[in-house]
């Protein structure tokens, strides 16, 4: 891969990292932080996978990458992307936000298509996300792939993207919902 195509990977990630921390509502970044990673064409390893070192974390209330973007930055959400890739290779960009039923609903409203998978039902000697990818990705890629965790494993979503801008508007628009549903439950707890 040339120079270049690492660059312009780098600069269209660190446009979403950007993009997030404006639109992404704080509260949905789970507790083990948040995440974006993006594939190079063809990626084979973590290395050709770039992310945001240590994560994106609330601070102040706010979404705050706690590092710059960089390949190899990721193991979690660069094995999201590689094993998406080999169902489709256009599918290049992954995030993870937290799991709520309400985070859920405001997905299936805004009619992307989801897939979900029991971490009980992962068989031994496999990696969560190779076999949970895996198993939703079996009759196409979804937007977005959940789990509703297992002991000691925090319930997660993953949106998938064939580019960081696609992922991070995805999130920006979650997050619209979600800020708006907010306010309405707030208004009608007031109104009691």
């Amino acid at each position: 891969m040339t120079g270049d195509m690492r660059k312009l990977l780098l600069t269209a990630l660190v446009d979403a990292v950007e993009e997030l921390t404006h639109s992404m509502d704080a509260a949905l970044i789970p507790e083990v932080g948040s995440n974006i990673a993006y594939a190079l064409p063809g990626a084979r390893d973590k290395d050709d996978v770039a992310a945001v070192q240590g994560r994106i974390v609330r601070l102040s209330g706010q979404p705050h990458p706690v590092g710059p973007v960089d390949f190899g930055a990721s193991d979690h959400v660069a094995r999201i992307v590689l094993t998406v890739m080999k169902f489709d290779p256009d599918i290049r960009c992954a995030a993870n936000i937290r799991f709520t039923p309400e985070i859920i609903e405001i997905i299936e409203d805004l009619l992307l298509m989801t897939c979900s998978f029991d971490r009980g039902n992962e068989p031994p000697g496999t990696r969560t996300m190779d076999w949970g990818v895996a198993f939703c990705c079996r009759s196409g890629v979804p937007d977005v792939i959940f789990d509703r965790g297992a002991v000691g494993k925090e319930p997660m979503v993953r949106v998938l993207g064939q580019d960081p801008a696609e992922v991070a508007g995805i999130i920006g628009r979650i997050s619209n919902r979600f800020r708006s549903g907010c306010i309405k439950q707030g208004h009608e707890q007031e109104n009691r």
